[in-house]
């Protein structure tokens, strides 16, 4: 079960660019839990990908026997889940904060790149959360800018 989960049951398996792919479940996973209790159903549900993601990370990493296997998707999934806290899921916001979360994940900045050498499912998965932060961060600078014609 915790690879199923790890590998987001199957979806890590995808072909091409499974980072990617893996993170559009997140996207999903964010827009029915705002839908279904706003910011009161997210926050724990973020909590808690990110702690079920560590452990289904570790025995995946255990299973695959290697460090960070492309099939572990659910850190992209908790990555999503971060670079959209403090929005509601326009299409505008999913479409935006999927960009950038790919984006820092790619690019992996300070700390991140150093973070993805911690043991286990915690190094799987520190270096999207990190990736995540940058990429609200940059969302709300966005937002932030358009709404004061900075943009434009």
């Amino acid at each position: 079960m915790q690879v199923a989960i790890a590998t987001g049951f199957g979806i890590g398996y995808a072909p091409v660019a499974p980072g990617t792919v893996g993170s559009l479940p997140g996207l999903l996973l964010y827009w029915l839990l705002y839908r279904a209790g706003g910011w009161p159903a997210v926050l724990p549900a973020v909590a808690l990908v990110i702690g079920v993601g560590i452990w289904a990370a570790n025995a995946a990493e255990r299973r695959f026997q290697r460090k960070d296997p492309g099939a572990v998707i659910i850190d992209e999934v908790a990555g999503q889940l971060v670079t959209l806290i403090g929005f509601a899921p326009s299409p505008t916001m999913l479409v935006a904060g999927f960009f950038l979360f790919r984006l820092f994940d790619i690019l992996k900045p300070f700390p991140a790149r150093r973070l993805e050498g911690l043991p286990g499912g915690s190094g799987i998965m520190m270096d999207d959360l990190v990736a995540g932060v940058y990429a609200n961060l940059a969302l709300h600078g966005v937002v932030w800018l358009l709404a004061r014609g900075g943009l434009s």
